[in-house]
């Protein structure tokens, strides 16, 4: 399925500019209004920074000791949230946080910090972990002066389905979007009135009126074309992590702990079958596009492993793949970027709203303060009655299918592609029909888009998939129709880019 700039309206009440994980509330958002909603990409949807996130919906503990409690708050509430409108996509992740005699910060501190945080949450989840209650969850870890651990609760996802699924069901329910589709702003006397729209690929292009347009464009919303004076000045942040084989880092929870060098939060955690580690925390320079890892955070990630779990000697080369996302931190005064606020920051002229900052967690949160804003110059997109982010799921089923795709399409994978359906890709989670059905039916336009972000499968497949490509071509060529010359370009891009991108150094 893809939808094309000449099957667009010639107008529509808001065009959204940017597909990331803000982009894609405000698309489901406003839809609850009645409005007609339009939103495009120049890449491929969530391919900035919301497919390159460390995967968690969390409350933010850090940011209590920082003394942004409503920033806490909000985060804590909109994750429990997510775990009753997302079951399946958004899941409980139980956290370990070892302590050790002499080390900051001690049980008392991170006692008072986790009861806060379950206050907040409105329920109990932390407690203290002995010692060897704590070793037989975790042997790995290390022991010299281990005195036991707090666990609490947090929770984890597919950012890239996250988004997708919004954006999808939002096509199912009348709204329209299209990626590889660069934006510049139209005015008319000083009012933004409209877009002009480029297909990026064929260079088609079309004029479309808008009654408001909002950038929602992350990174990239200070340099919208044609966009007035407003946008504050970001800090792009660069975070970088791992995915180890669950087989050579064996977690059966998340642990979190302070990196030996300079103190920062690390943790390392299940995910997808695999355990992914990270995070760095660092003042990008260069372009935004395609980010990676750079082999000064490569060190820093298995100097902090090496620390925690000294007896499973894991190198960077042990790794399946790595990757590395910017994040649009709005610019502050604070010179260490682990404490730059994660806040939202808004503005506004004349017919558009702008959007930027803010996190994974609460993106419904920004959503409804950007359609609010819009709201002032056109009443009719005033965010409708609060209702759960997603249909509650039918019964029966994999939960973590429905989650990930909603339970219609799972019930027409079932039903097109049985077979397919039991086929578990390379030992991973994902079975060949959920690729069937992502290059059928979800706007795929490369293959990387099937397999970073349509599916893990670039990252969590040894080589970048590169023993699977053969049966996967066969697939693209059934559902996309690429002749042999196109597979070709595409496999030889793929693994290009998975080999500057995303091979372990």
């Amino acid at each position: 399925m893809t939808a094309s700039i000449e099957g667009l309206s010639a107008s529509y009440d808001l065009a959204i500019v940017g597909g990331g994980i803000t982009g894609a509330g405000l698309f489901g958002e406003a839809l609850r209004t009645g409005a007609r909603v339009l939103l495009v990409d120049q890449g491929d949807f969530a391919s900035g920074t919301s497919a390159w996130s460390s995967k968690l919906v969390h409350g933010g503990l850090r940011y209590l000791k920082e003394g942004q409690w409503r920033l806490t708050l909000e985060s804590v509430r909109e994750r429990q949230r997510l775990l009753a409108d997302a079951p399946g996509l958004v899941e409980t992740q139980p956290f370990l946080m070892p302590l050790y005699r002499g080390a900051r910060p001690g049980r008392g501190v991170m006692r008072a910090g986790l009861a806060v945080y379950d206050l907040m949450a409105g329920r109990l989840a932390s407690r203290w972990v002995p010692r060897d209650e704590l070793l037989q969850l975790e042997p790995g870890l290390r022991r010299e002066n281990l005195l036991g651990a707090m666990a609490y609760e947090d929770a984890r996802t597919d950012d890239t389905r996250l988004v997708l699924r919004q954006i999808l069901e939002g096509i199912a329910a009348g709204g329209t979007a299209l990626n590889y589709t660069r934006a510049e702003l139209r005015q008319d006397g000083g009012r933004v009135c409209g877009l002009r729209l480029r297909d990026v690929e064929t260079g088609a292009e079309r004029d479309i009126d808008a009654g408001m347009v909002i950038n929602a464009a992350g990174c990239w919303a200070g340099a919208l074309p044609g966009a007035p004076a407003g946008a504050p000045l970001l800090r792009p942040l660069r975070g970088s992590h791992f995915v180890f084989p669950a087989a050579r880092l064996p977690l059966t929870r998340a642990v979190s702990w302070l990196h030996p060098r300079d103190r920062r939060p690390v943790f390392a955690y299940p995910w997808e079958g695999a355990v992914l580690l990270g995070t760095t925390d660092l003042d990008h320079e260069g372009a935004l596009d395609r980010p990676g890892m750079s082999t000064a955070e490569s060190a820093y990630l298995i100097e902090a492993l090496d620390a925690q779990f000294p007896t499973l000697g894991l190198k960077a080369r042990d790794a399946i793949s790595v990757y590395a996302g910017v994040r649009p931190v709005v610019a502050s005064g604070s010179g260490d970027p682990s404490a730059a606020s994660r806040e939202s920051a808004l503005w506004s002229s004349p017919g558009l709203v702008g959007i930027t900052g803010g996190k994974l967690t609460t993106f419904r949160v920004t959503a409804r303060q950007a359609l609010a804003e819009a709201a002032k110059q056109l009443p009719k997109l005033a965010p409708a009655q609060d209702a759960p982010v997603f249909p509650a799921p039918a019964g029966g089923g994999s939960q973590r299918l429905q989650g990930r795709l909603g339970a219609t399409v799972v019930a027409r994978i079932a039903r097109e592609f049985p077979r397919e359906a039991m086929q578990a890709i390379g030992g991973t989670p994902f079975t060949w029909a959920e690729l069937r059905w992502a290059a059928r039916a979800e706007q795929v336009r490369h293959l990387d888009d099937l397999l970073l972000r349509r599916t893990r499968l670039g990252l969590l497949l040894p080589r970048g998939g590169k023993d699977q490509l053969e049966r996967i071509g066969v697939v693209c060529r059934e559902e996309l129709g690429w002749d042999a010359p196109r597979w070709q370009s595409e496999r030889a891009a793929w693994l290009e880019r998975w080999q500057s991108q995303h091979a372990p150094r």
